[in-house]
């Protein structure tokens, strides 16, 4: 049967790819999202770590095509799905939408209200797995310089866009309650090591500029 997400290798060479076509710190949240999947995957009866790691770094894989809002989600979807990488394509269209309706966007609705009506009906078809939920998750907690906790990274989302609807804050807390269960520990102590503020991110940081 046919693997419908990347090896590791060619999910590096594509987020690389689209990092040159598009730079920005968006790519550097990819690569925060995907280690801090593969962390608590590791930690979790029945989850393949490498498949979370593949998957947490194409969920933004849309950007590679411009600074878009919504528009990011719906260019990654057809994106992977192009390819032949159907589960990382559903990660593409899943990753922002832990109600499971595009009407939770937090951003601008920047394409056509034909092309919102097709991701609707996609994300409705869709029954969420625990590879969902866990880029929902990890979406929540990765920055550009690193993991943060919960609760500061969606107030720095919501000072940047205005707004963050309580449902969603909510739910993205139960999601982090949900993997404590599964992986038998505090989420904050499993992805300690890529913490934000950190020692190893101030190294980095020192090294030179990363944008």
């Amino acid at each position: 049967m046919e693997k419908k997400w990347p090896d590791r290798e060619e999910a590096e060479r594509l987020l690389d790819d689209a990092e040159r076509c598009n730079p920005g710190p968006w790519a550097d949240h990819c690569r925060y999202t995907a280690r801090c999947a593969q962390r608590i995957a590791a930690r979790c009866a029945g989850m393949d770590a490498d498949k979370a790691y593949v998957l947490g770094l194409l969920h933004d894989i849309g950007r590679k095509f411009g600074g878009k809002h919504l528009g990011h989600i719906y260019d990654g979807y057809q994106y992977m799905r192009g390819l032949g990488y159907e589960d990382a394509a559903r990660i593409c269209l899943t990753h922002s939408f832990s109600i499971q309706t595009i009407r939770d966007y937090i951003g601008n609705f920047d394409i056509p209200q034909a092309q919102q009506e097709e991701l609707e009906e996609a994300l409705r078809a869709v029954s969420y797995d625990d590879y969902d939920r866990l880029i929902q998750l990890c979406d929540s907690l990765a920055g550009a310089e690193g993991i943060m906790r919960i609760e500061e990274r969606m107030a720095d989302v919501k000072r940047r866009y205005g707004s963050y609807p309580q449902e969603k804050w909510d739910k993205n807390i139960a999601l982090k309650h949900l993997f404590e269960e599964k992986a038998g520990g505090n989420i904050d102590d499993i992805v300690r090591h890529d913490i934000a503020g950190n020692s190893r991110t101030r190294e980095k940081k020192a090294a030179g500029p990363q944008s």
